[in-house]
């Protein structure tokens, strides 16, 4: 009797912490719409702000460039700090950091404090992905994690879906600076969520004995083991994703920039039919996060071995980020829109992969360190590519930069492909 009472509690744990990580994505996935909600406030409010505070667009334009470069410096930064602090301590710091930068911007006065707080906010939000792939890499085995990141993505293609009618709504109400202070708090009710429910892995050993093969015993632990950057950036794995982030993440960033100015100068949409019309790329791009996450774990449960799944699903979004081109050469706006559409189900189910081979690559206690590299060259790629779009549509057209954004997947495909080599856990 006794025997069987200990088998039945071990059962019920079981299954309690197995339920305990999709949970712990969960909050991940909610973590990245809050991010992005605070990220693309200030787009939003934008025409309010730049009367209000006397800003001109130049100035306007400026604070998007200090939100990128303290985001990308976050990234390798962060990346540390995770593998450093822990998962949750982590998180928390982010969160903090964010959570208290955006709710300052109900004080701001002008462009010095603007900029400064931008810069906050990017040094907050760049812990978001570092923080995720290495939770992701702690609590799933190979053919989950996938699936698990592509649902944290999913949080960026729904935040920028609502960010419009919830910014607007909350504004039209209570003005922009209630809006700022409202987006805030949010993140401070996230953490009330994220302390009482993530547990440190020697409070669940036995689920991750038996499905996380792969992580540390205790990941919370194991601070003294992180491995230092040097040592990191000696292997061509490392490199390999950097410089396919490097070439592939600047084609979100300038849609997810460009895409309503693009469809009310070139494809003569108004103002109400990008309302009607604009979110519909970003609502393929939160399927193509789920299925790209879904279909190379579903391959892997079918026999095939993680670097032939990973690889398959990375080719196939490639090909599909390739109709960036006929979206520059169609004639009518719908068909551009559809296109582009495609292009981010592509993209959002090549990243989904891409960001998941650190923890298929190194160890947990390297993986946040690893996302945060690619992080950086995700984010300088993302200025590369912002930069010259604003040079080329001012001289010419978007024509060349949709174009060049069609063929930068493939570029930063056959980086990773030949770098990379085959997808294995090294031994560190």
């Amino acid at each position: 009797m006794e025997l069987a009472r200990q088998d039945y509690c071990e059962a019920c744990l079981s299954r309690q912490v197995s339920a305990l990580r999709w949970w712990i994505v969960g909050l991940i996935f909610l973590a990245t719409l809050i991010n992005f909600l605070n990220r693309l406030a200030i787009a939003v409010l934008g025409p309010v702000m730049t009367v209000q505070l006397g800003l001109s667009s130049s100035q306007f334009a400026a604070l998007t460039t200090s939100f990128l470069i303290a985001y990308t410096i976050s990234q390798g930064i962060s990346g540390k700090l995770y593998d450093k602090v822990g998962t949750k301590r982590g998180f928390v710091i982010s969160i903090v950091v964010w959570s208290l930068s955006s709710m300052a911007h109900a004080f701001a006065r002008g462009l010095v404090s603007l900029d400064c707080l931008r810069f906050m906010l990017g040094l907050g939000e760049g812990g978001t992905w570092p923080g995720a792939a290495k939770a992701i890499a702690e609590w799933f085995p190979a053919r989950e994690r996938a699936l698990a990141m592509g649902i944290c993505n999913s949080g960026t293609a729904i935040g920028t879906v609502i960010a419009t009618p919830v910014i607007l709504w909350i504004e039209l109400r209570f003005g922009w600076r209630i809006t700022f202070l409202t987006l805030g708090a949010l993140g401070f009710g996230w953490l009330v969520l994220w302390l009482w429910l993530y547990r440190p892995h020697q409070e669940s050993s036995t689920i991750a004995a038996k499905e996380l093969p792969l992580a540390p015993a205790d990941g919370e632990v194991a601070t003294t083991q992180t491995i230092p950057w040097r040592e990191l950036l000696r292997h061509r794995e490392a490199w390999a994703v950097i410089m396919a982030r490097f070439f592939g993440d600047p084609v979100w960033w300038l849609y997810i920039t460009w895409l309503p100015l693009y469809l009310f100068k070139v494809r003569h949409f108004s103002l109400q039919q990008i309302g009607l019309f604009a979110w519909m790329p970003f609502v393929a791009a939160d399927a193509g996060s789920l299925f790209g996450g879904w279909f190379s774990g579903h391959l892997i449960r079918r026999g095939w071995t993680v670097d032939r799944a990973r690889k398959s699903v990375i080719l196939g979004g490639m090909v599909l980020m390739c109709c960036g081109i006929p979206a520059a050469m169609t004639h009518n706006a719908m068909s551009a829109l559809a296109f582009i559409a495609v292009v981010l189900f592509g993209f959002q189910s090549w990243i989904s992969n891409v960001q998941t081979l650190p923890s298929d690559y190194f160890p947990a206690t390297a993986v946040g360190s690893v996302m945060g590299m690619g992080g950086v060259g995700a984010g300088i790629g993302a200025m590369l590519l912002t930069q010259a779009t604003g040079s080329m549509v001012d001289h010419y057209s978007y024509a060349p930069i949709l174009i060049t954004a069609g063929l930068l997947p493939i570029v930063a495909t056959i980086v990773l492909f030949v770098l990379g080599g085959s997808i294995r856990q090294l031994s560190l």
